[in-house]
């Protein structure tokens, strides 16, 4: 007798925690997981860390950058789709050596506030006056949201059971140079992101809705389209112009932010007449002459760089420079 009732005693325990692992697997899986979540800029396909060797690698000059609002053109016309991908944009290209300076209408309505402020003097100007206007421009990125869609997938694997929502985006976009208004990038480009929770017999995989998806999916898709602007920027060779002549020595504008080092070589070309395209009647460039070449000494700011003569003679205002490779 005593025998049974240690042995049902044993059963009664073994079933006590049978029964307890079993509650806390529950109760575990009742929680959400998630894939693919959005940190630190972090996209599910890992694109923003080769963006940013893209920017660490990046050595041209720190252009200004003007953001232009894209344009919603998704068929159902997802709420704040064109704002969200503005918005991530201007910070996907800080990120990548690059300085956006944002011109979307909203931006330019809040500037028209502040300027008017001033005015009135119910705010102090000071050293800086809203009404001269944001920094020079040298390139805008424009586009458009063109389509946008959430999709849900479900698993269902024994006393298992998952969802999946993936969200994809598909953006247009271009880089243009606003000197001559062509596109040195133009292209479109897809991105995705997914949300996916699970749970033991259907518990914890309730899927509500999460606008981080939308943001994950856009920055997916940005990130991709900054990485190939990137990549085209550092591909353009270094040019400025001679602004000061002074002996043997020249100002040019280059500065810190054209990141260029002390010993740099440059090329100095005197532009001549246009140069025409006999079947279109454009200009497509510039008779050059060399004329010389200098060496970077050291920087005096942010746009300006003093330059040694190295060979040549005759420097003027307004003559090229190129970085010599």
């Amino acid at each position: 007798m005593v025998t049974k009732g240690v042995l049902g005693q044993k059963n009664i325990g073994i079933s006590a925690l049978l029964l307890t692992g079993l509650i806390a697997a529950v109760s575990s899986s009742c929680s959400p997981t998630t894939t693919g979540a959005v940190k630190d800029d972090v996209s599910v396909t890992g694109q923003t860390n080769k963006l940013e060797e893209a920017g660490v690698n990046y050595s041209g000059p720190q252009y200004n950058v003007a953001i232009m609002t894209f344009e919603n053109k998704t068929p159902s016309k997802v709420l704040g789709v064109g704002e969200a991908a503005t918005d991530i944009l201007r910070t996907i290209v800080k990120k990548s050596g690059l300085e956006p300076i944002t011109l979307t209408d909203s931006e330019m309505r809040e500037q028209e506030k502040l300027v008017a402020l001033q005015q009135t003097g119910a705010v102090k100007t000071g050293k800086k006056n809203a009404a001269e206007g944001f920094d020079s421009i040298d390139f805008r990125i424009s586009g458009a949201v063109t389509s946008y869609s959430e999709v849900e997938e479900s698993s269902d694997v024994l006393v298992a059971k998952s969802k999946t929502q993936v969200a994809r985006v598909q953006v247009d976009y271009a880089l243009v140079d606003i000197a001559t208004g062509k596109s040195l990038v133009a292209d479109s480009g897809m991105g995705e992101y997914s949300k996916k929770t699970g749970g033991l017999f259907g518990l914890g995989s309730k899927s509500s809705a999460d606008t981080g998806l939308r943001e994950g999916a856009l920055r997916d898709a940005m990130t991709k389209a900054m990485t190939k602007m990137v990549e085209k920027l550092n591909s353009i060779p270094y040019q400025g112009r001679v602004l000061d002549v002074e002996s043997s020595s020249l100002l040019i504008r280059a500065g810190t932010k054209s990141k260029l080092k002390a010993g740099t070589d440059f090329g100095v070309f005197r532009p001549g007449k246009d140069i025409v395209d006999p079947d279109t009647g454009r200009v497509i460039g510039k008779r050059e002459k060399q004329v010389g070449e200098v060496t970077l000494t050291g920087h005096q700011g942010d746009n300006i760089s003093e330059a040694k003569v190295k060979s040549g003679s005759g420097f003027l205002v307004g003559d090229v420079v190129r970085v010599i490779k």
